[in-house]
């Protein structure tokens, strides 16, 4: 076997999966818009730039799919990419997707099912991450300026999950491309969690106050804009609210289990491993 190219290598779930391939001792290349000059593994990779797709993929036999990130159509942008993977001999090809389908976003199920055609294709739909919790994501600013959740999903559940069990998850597919493995697998946490629970679980675990102000679904678009999102993708985000408050997005699996051998971290442990962020 030769090696993992870890498209979006060095975000959340991707520079994590790096450090693990790397402990097995595979090797790992890592693909980002500006590569490390320190690491050896990393390289120049571009969505927007298919000049750099070939260097890329060049000797790999495995890819860590992360489609391009804040855009509702990211189709046109992966299928040259989906192309030239099979005509390098790519074996295993794992898609980060998503669980909950943006509205307006066409292109999503077909992405999936194009990357499920692929040799050993395999697409993780994700549910909510954890770490958007963390900075700098907006809600984790907010939570440490303030101590305020502001939210239009009211108490409706979402299965949150720990970017570490994402990439756990990929890693046991990515580390032998021979594993049988079924072409879709939704990630998430143990359980549901709305943001008032969330917000009361870091309340009890850190001292720190934190509440959470009712906003309606446009109000959330204009935040979201006012953060640096771009305009389509902050309201299609903020409708993602909606489906959340209506009881469409709570659903939870037992994927990481299989996959890994091991449960999912809950919010309240993963709370405990970051109490820093919200207290200094």
């Amino acid at each position: 076997m030769s090696g993992v190219l870890v498209t979006g290598g060095t975000g959340k779930t991707g520079k994590t999966l790096v450090q693990v391939l790397r402990n097995a001792g595979v090797q790992a290349r890592v693909a980002s818009r500006n590569p490390a000059a320190a690491d050896p593994d990393a390289i120049r990779f571009d969505w927007n730039d298919p000049t750099t797709y070939g260097p890329a993929l060049d000797g790999i036999d495995r890819v860590f799919l992360l489609p391009p990130v804040e855009s509702v159509d990211p189709l046109p942008l992966v299928q040259p990419f989906l192309r030239q993977a099979q005509l390098a001999g790519v074996q295993r090809l794992v898609m980060l997707g998503s669980a909950i389908v943006l509205p307006n976003a066409p292109s999503a199920v077909e992405m999936a099912a194009q990357v499920q055609a692929q040799p050993g294709g395999v697409v993780l739909r994700a549910s909510g991450f954890m770490q958007n919790f963390l900075r700098p994501h907006p809600l984790a600013e907010r939570i440490r300026r303030l101590g305020e959740i502001r939210t239009a999903a009211g108490d409706g559940e979402l299965g949150w999950v720990d970017a570490r069990d994402i990439a756990a998850s990929a890693a046991a597919l990515l580390l032998d491309p021979e594993t049988d493995a079924r072409s879709d697998y939704l990630i998430t946490g143990p359980h549901g969690m709305s943001y008032p629970q969330a917000a009361q679980i870091i309340t009890a675990q850190t001292g720190r106050q934190v509440r959470v102000e009712r906003i309606t679904e446009k109000e959330q678009a204009a935040a979201y804009r006012a953060s640096g999102m771009p305009t389509e993708f902050a309201d299609a985000l903020a409708a993602v609210e909606r489906g959340i408050k209506e009881g469409r997005e709570g659903q939870v699996s037992t994927a990481v289990l299989e996959l890994t051998g091991r449960p999912p971290r809950a919010f309240a442990e993963f709370v405990s491993d970051h109490v820093y962020e919200w207290t200094q």
